[in-house]
Protein backbone atom coordinates (compact mmCIF):
# COMPACT_ATOMS: atom_id res chain seq x y z
CA UNK A 1 0.00 0.00 0.00
CA UNK A 2 1.56 3.46 -0.91
CA UNK A 3 1.47 5.99 1.96
CA UNK A 4 -0.43 9.24 2.34
CA UNK A 5 3.32 11.16 0.82
CA UNK A 6 3.00 8.99 -2.36
CA UNK A 7 -0.44 10.20 -2.95
CA UNK A 8 0.71 13.74 -2.63
CA UNK A 9 3.74 13.58 -5.24
CA UNK A 10 0.99 11.86 -7.44
CA UNK A 11 -1.24 14.78 -7.25
CA UNK A 12 1.06 17.14 -7.18
CA UNK A 13 2.25 16.71 -10.42
CA UNK A 14 -1.50 17.12 -12.15
CA UNK A 15 -1.52 20.91 -10.62
CA UNK A 16 -1.16 24.03 -12.18
CA UNK A 17 1.13 26.71 -11.53
CA UNK A 18 -1.58 28.52 -9.73
CA UNK A 19 -2.79 25.45 -7.50
CA UNK A 20 -2.15 24.68 -4.10
CA UNK A 21 -3.09 21.25 -3.20
CA UNK A 22 -5.09 21.62 0.13
CA UNK A 23 -5.57 17.56 0.90
CA UNK A 24 -5.15 14.02 -0.39
CA UNK A 25 -6.83 11.34 0.30
CA UNK A 26 -7.20 7.52 -1.14
CA UNK A 27 -10.13 5.51 -0.72
CA UNK A 28 -10.50 2.32 1.79
CA UNK A 29 -7.71 -0.31 0.52
CA UNK A 30 -8.49 -4.11 0.47
CA UNK A 31 -11.64 -6.24 -0.25
CA UNK A 32 -14.34 -5.29 1.47
CA UNK A 33 -18.37 -5.49 0.71
CA UNK A 34 -20.57 -2.88 0.31
CA UNK A 35 -24.30 -2.42 0.74
CA UNK A 36 -25.36 -3.20 -2.68
CA UNK A 37 -23.83 -6.85 -2.14
CA UNK A 38 -27.29 -7.42 -0.11
CA UNK A 39 -29.08 -8.30 -3.66
CA UNK A 40 -25.66 -8.34 -6.03
CA UNK A 41 -24.49 -11.70 -4.44
CA UNK A 42 -27.08 -13.67 -4.43
CA UNK A 43 -27.53 -12.35 -8.15
CA UNK A 44 -24.12 -13.38 -8.94
CA UNK A 45 -24.41 -17.04 -6.87
CA UNK A 46 -27.95 -17.79 -9.10
CA UNK A 47 -26.01 -16.58 -12.33
CA UNK A 48 -22.56 -18.09 -11.66
CA UNK A 49 -23.74 -21.74 -10.24
CA UNK A 50 -26.80 -21.89 -13.46
CA UNK A 51 -23.65 -21.32 -15.47
CA UNK A 52 -21.14 -23.66 -13.91
CA UNK A 53 -24.27 -26.38 -13.75
CA UNK A 54 -24.92 -26.29 -17.55
CA UNK A 55 -21.43 -26.46 -17.99
CA UNK A 56 -20.86 -29.80 -15.54
CA UNK A 57 -23.86 -31.47 -17.13
CA UNK A 58 -23.18 -30.40 -20.90
CA UNK A 59 -19.39 -32.03 -20.44
CA UNK A 60 -20.41 -35.14 -18.27
CA UNK A 61 -23.07 -35.88 -21.16
CA UNK A 62 -20.97 -35.64 -23.68
CA UNK A 63 -23.17 -32.81 -25.25
CA UNK A 64 -21.53 -31.17 -28.81
CA UNK A 65 -18.96 -29.26 -29.16
CA UNK A 66 -20.86 -26.35 -30.06
CA UNK A 67 -22.78 -26.24 -26.73
CA UNK A 68 -19.15 -27.65 -24.80
CA UNK A 69 -17.97 -23.42 -25.66
CA UNK A 70 -21.12 -22.10 -25.59
CA UNK A 71 -21.51 -22.39 -22.06
CA UNK A 72 -17.52 -21.28 -21.53
CA UNK A 73 -18.01 -17.59 -21.58
CA UNK A 74 -20.73 -17.67 -19.29
CA UNK A 75 -18.98 -19.74 -16.45
CA UNK A 76 -16.25 -16.86 -16.74
CA UNK A 77 -19.31 -14.17 -16.39
CA UNK A 78 -20.42 -16.26 -13.43
CA UNK A 79 -16.91 -16.31 -11.62
CA UNK A 80 -15.86 -12.61 -11.87
CA UNK A 81 -19.56 -11.76 -10.67
CA UNK A 82 -19.20 -14.30 -7.72
CA UNK A 83 -15.23 -13.42 -6.70
CA UNK A 84 -13.18 -11.60 -9.53
CA UNK A 85 -14.96 -8.55 -8.75
CA UNK A 86 -14.27 -7.98 -5.34
CA UNK A 87 -10.18 -8.50 -6.30
CA UNK A 88 -10.83 -5.77 -9.59
CA UNK A 89 -12.58 -3.21 -6.85
CA UNK A 90 -9.54 -3.61 -4.70
CA UNK A 91 -7.04 -3.14 -7.50
CA UNK A 92 -9.17 -0.47 -9.12
CA UNK A 93 -9.26 1.61 -5.06
CA UNK A 94 -5.07 0.78 -4.93
CA UNK A 95 -4.84 2.83 -8.08
CA UNK A 96 -7.04 5.56 -7.25
CA UNK A 97 -6.32 9.08 -5.52
CA UNK A 98 -8.18 11.96 -4.31
CA UNK A 99 -6.81 15.54 -4.14
CA UNK A 100 -8.38 19.46 -3.08
CA UNK A 101 -7.06 22.26 -4.49
CA UNK A 102 -8.32 25.71 -4.09
CA UNK A 103 -9.41 25.35 -7.52
CA UNK A 104 -10.51 21.94 -8.17
CA UNK A 105 -11.42 19.06 -7.38
CA UNK A 106 -9.05 16.24 -8.84
CA UNK A 107 -9.70 11.82 -8.95
CA UNK A 108 -6.73 10.21 -10.10
CA UNK A 109 -7.62 6.30 -11.64
CA UNK A 110 -6.78 3.69 -13.74
CA UNK A 111 -5.14 0.36 -13.56
CA UNK A 112 -2.99 0.32 -16.82
CA UNK A 113 -3.24 3.62 -17.93
CA UNK A 114 -3.92 6.57 -15.65
CA UNK A 115 -6.60 8.52 -15.74
CA UNK A 116 -7.41 12.12 -14.42
CA UNK A 117 -10.96 13.62 -13.47
CA UNK A 118 -10.69 17.49 -12.59
CA UNK A 119 -13.95 19.54 -11.16
CA UNK A 120 -13.85 23.40 -10.86
CA UNK A 121 -15.25 24.07 -6.86
CA UNK A 122 -16.76 26.97 -8.32
CA UNK A 123 -18.77 25.19 -10.70
CA UNK A 124 -20.28 22.07 -8.65
CA UNK A 125 -23.84 22.49 -8.57
CA UNK A 126 -24.68 19.73 -5.43
CA UNK A 127 -22.08 18.25 -3.36
CA UNK A 128 -23.30 15.35 -1.17
CA UNK A 129 -22.52 13.52 1.64
CA UNK A 130 -23.24 9.85 2.90
CA UNK A 131 -21.50 9.05 5.85
CA UNK A 132 -21.41 5.77 8.19
CA UNK A 133 -22.05 4.93 11.72
CA UNK A 134 -17.54 5.20 11.77
CA UNK A 135 -17.56 8.60 10.50
CA UNK A 136 -16.52 7.11 7.05
CA UNK A 137 -18.30 7.78 3.51
CA UNK A 138 -18.61 8.97 0.37
CA UNK A 139 -18.67 12.66 -1.07
CA UNK A 140 -20.32 12.96 -4.02
CA UNK A 141 -19.39 15.54 -6.21
CA UNK A 142 -22.56 16.57 -8.38
CA UNK A 143 -26.28 15.50 -8.86
CA UNK A 144 -26.68 11.70 -8.17
CA UNK A 145 -30.08 9.84 -9.82
CA UNK A 146 -32.39 8.01 -7.22
CA UNK A 147 -31.15 4.81 -6.06
CA UNK A 148 -27.50 5.04 -7.70
CA UNK A 149 -26.61 3.76 -4.39
CA UNK A 150 -27.86 -0.04 -6.03
CA UNK A 151 -25.49 0.72 -8.89
CA UNK A 152 -22.69 1.34 -7.71
CA UNK A 153 -20.91 -2.05 -6.24
CA UNK A 154 -17.01 -1.97 -7.41
CA UNK A 155 -16.32 -4.07 -9.59
CA UNK A 156 -19.86 -4.68 -11.15
CA UNK A 157 -19.80 -3.97 -14.94
CA UNK A 158 -21.31 -0.93 -15.60
CA UNK A 159 -21.84 -0.42 -11.87
CA UNK A 160 -20.70 3.18 -11.03
CA UNK A 161 -22.05 6.08 -9.37
CA UNK A 162 -23.71 8.45 -11.56
CA UNK A 163 -21.19 11.68 -10.83
CA UNK A 164 -17.41 11.85 -9.39
CA UNK A 165 -16.73 11.02 -6.10
CA UNK A 166 -14.25 10.80 -3.09
CA UNK A 167 -15.20 7.29 -2.29
CA UNK A 168 -14.89 5.48 0.86
CA UNK A 169 -12.72 8.17 2.29
CA UNK A 170 -11.82 7.44 5.99
CA UNK A 171 -14.04 10.53 7.64
CA UNK A 172 -16.10 13.17 6.37
CA UNK A 173 -17.88 14.75 9.56
CA UNK A 174 -18.99 18.31 9.24
CA UNK A 175 -17.30 20.06 11.94
CA UNK A 176 -19.07 23.63 11.38
CA UNK A 177 -22.65 23.70 9.58
CA UNK A 178 -21.78 27.39 8.29
CA UNK A 179 -18.97 29.78 8.42
CA UNK A 180 -19.28 33.62 8.85
CA UNK A 181 -17.80 34.28 5.84
CA UNK A 182 -20.74 33.42 3.16
CA UNK A 183 -21.49 29.41 3.71
CA UNK A 184 -18.24 27.35 3.56
CA UNK A 185 -18.57 24.38 4.48
CA UNK A 186 -15.97 22.48 6.59
CA UNK A 187 -15.16 18.52 6.67
CA UNK A 188 -13.90 16.84 9.77
CA UNK A 189 -10.78 18.25 11.90
CA UNK A 190 -8.62 15.32 11.41
CA UNK A 191 -5.73 15.20 8.87
CA UNK A 192 -4.46 12.31 7.63
CA UNK A 193 -4.91 9.98 4.55
CA UNK A 194 -8.53 9.96 3.63
CA UNK A 195 -10.17 12.37 5.95
CA UNK A 196 -10.99 16.45 5.14
CA UNK A 197 -8.94 18.36 7.22
CA UNK A 198 -10.84 21.60 9.34
CA UNK A 199 -10.36 23.55 6.36
CA UNK A 200 -12.57 25.82 4.36
CA UNK A 201 -13.40 24.18 0.92
CA UNK A 202 -16.71 23.88 -0.55
CA UNK A 203 -19.04 26.30 -0.38
CA UNK A 204 -22.96 25.95 0.13
CA UNK A 205 -25.87 27.99 1.60
CA UNK A 206 -27.46 25.27 3.83
CA UNK A 207 -27.33 21.72 4.62
CA UNK A 208 -30.14 19.46 3.38
CA UNK A 209 -30.29 16.17 5.11
CA UNK A 210 -31.79 13.36 2.49
CA UNK A 211 -34.83 10.94 4.54
CA UNK A 212 -32.17 7.95 3.90
CA UNK A 213 -29.76 9.62 6.52
CA UNK A 214 -27.66 11.15 3.35
CA UNK A 215 -26.97 14.79 3.86
CA UNK A 216 -26.47 16.97 1.00
CA UNK A 217 -24.64 20.13 0.29
CA UNK A 218 -26.26 22.74 -1.71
Amino acid sequence: MESFASAEQILTSELARSETLLWSGRPRQGLLLRRNDLFLIPFSLMWGGFAIYWEYMVLKLHGPLMFRFWGIPFVCVGLYLIAGRFFADAMQRSKTYYGLTNERAIIVSGIYSRRVKSLQIRTLSDVSLSELSDGSGTITLGPTAAGWGWQGSGGWPAGRASAPAFELIASIRLKKPLDADGGHRCVSERRGEGSLTNRRYFRAPRLRRHPIGQQSLQ
